[in-house]
């Protein structure tokens, strides 16, 4: 074993530019940290600090040499730009086809499956249909059926009209009739509270997943007996799999208070982490500017994480979802990979790495454990 603790953190959607294939996804030009960039100037001197810039320049952001750790790019080499394609690869799971999207709606056989009427079956933007058909949902109790880009069957019910176990519930009924050609990515719980014209969603959103093949990363550690903490979205995507402790978070600020808290409580292991105010808040709301504070935030919070020696920081995303364009969809970009610790080689340019798995064959071999995919880096990682 190189290092005695893993903390992974992805920064959920902050892509650094479109992958030679963005075309057949509808994201030619994508870039959803350079955009951000352009557009607003942005303090991020502790990840230039670690090699940000050193993967490509950024509008306004310094070169900084050398760089503390090591950096690097990673491509997806499965198809798709959801949260689970981006997680599962990253825990060394390559998908052969994408999940099922359903920009149309959902067909007949699924919507009269769930044996209760519902309103929406369309493809909108989660914060949008709640104001469009918040109030139809009150005065019927229909829960609101939607979909985005994503291979995703979300609910959103007001928390007043239909309680959050009757939500849950039915969302395990509609998770157990999406199988077959319909298994969606994830089925998400969307509760939402609030008067007509300020209808708002809660922190209590759940997500039911695709149940991940056997034998990825986390079921590997698990066997190993490494322990698992993992912090925000997580524990959802991979239905508990592994994992010793889990924690939810009400946004990004909840999430680092909740990261720092998980390093003083297990010095060993794997922390995985998962920031999801840039995807949910502002990537899918086209909103720039929050995006980069957001990430300034971030960025602010770095030296308070108490790294010991034994330690390795990791930093990724899992896609894009520039905020820039029309589109208020993931986007198929690259994400940076970012390398720290004191046990760390500096300046270290890891390349552009074919695969996300390549992080968690990585976090394997670090750990003692094999993945099917991805190839490690952790050799190269080691101060000479």
């Amino acid at each position: 074993m190189k290092f005695n603790r893993v903390i992974w953190i992805v920064l959920d959607s902050v892509g650094i530019g479109a992958m030679p294939d963005a075309a057949a996804y509808g994201d030619t030009g994508s870039d959803t940290l350079g955009h951000i960039a352009k557009l607003r100037p942005m303090q991020l001197s502790n990840l230039c600090r670690l090699g940000l810039t050193k993967i490509r320049s950024f509008c306004g952001l310094p070169l900084i040499n050398p760089a503390a750790g090591a950096y690097g790019k990673c491509a997806l080499a499965s198809p798709g730009k959801d949260t689970t394609t981006g997680h599962w690869e990253m825990a060394g799971i390559i998908l052969e086809k994408p999940f099922p999207v359903y920009p149309n709606g959902f067909p007949p056989e699924i919507i009269n499956a769930l044996d209760r009427p519902v309103i929406g079956n369309k493809a909108a933007s989660g914060t949008e249909i709640i104001q469009e058909l918040g109030v139809e949902h009150i005065r019927t109790g229909a829960p609101i059926v939607y979909t985005s880009a994503d291979s995703v069957f979300q609910i959103a019910a007001h928390e007043d009209v239909m309680p959050l176990d009757e939500l849950y519930q039915f969302c395990e009924k509609a998770r157990a009739i999406l199988r077959g050609p319909h298994e969606v990515g994830r089925v998400i719980a969307r509760p939402f509270t609030g008067v007509p014209g300020a209808f708002k969603r809660t922190a209590n959103r759940h997500d039911y997943a695709v149940p991940p093949p056997a034998g990825m990363l986390l079921d590997q550690l698990h066997e190993k007996g490494v322990p698992i903490y993992s912090v925000g979205k997580i524990s959802d995507i991979f239905l508990g799999r592994g994992i010793s402790r889990s924690v939810k978070t009400k946004n990004n600020e909840d999430g680092m208070a909740k990261t720092n808290e998980a390093m003083r409580v297990q010095p060993n292991g794997l922390i995985f982490v998962n920031l999801v105010d840039f995807d949910s808040l502002y990537g899918h709301r086209n909103d720039p500017e929050g995006y980069a504070r957001a990430l300034e935030a971030v960025d602010r919070w770095l030296p308070s994480l108490d790294l010991q020696s034994g330690d390795v920081l990791i930093l990724t995303a899992d896609h894009g979802c520039d905020p820039t364009t029309p589109s208020t969809d993931h986007s198929r970009e690259y994400t940076p990979l970012l390398v720290y610790g004191e046990n760390v080689r500096p300046d270290l340019d890891l390349g552009t790495r074919q695969s996300l798995a390549d992080i968690g064959a990585t976090v394997a071999e670090n750990f003692g454990v094999t993945l099917k995919a991805g190839t490690s880096f952790l050799d190269d990682l080691q101060i000479l």
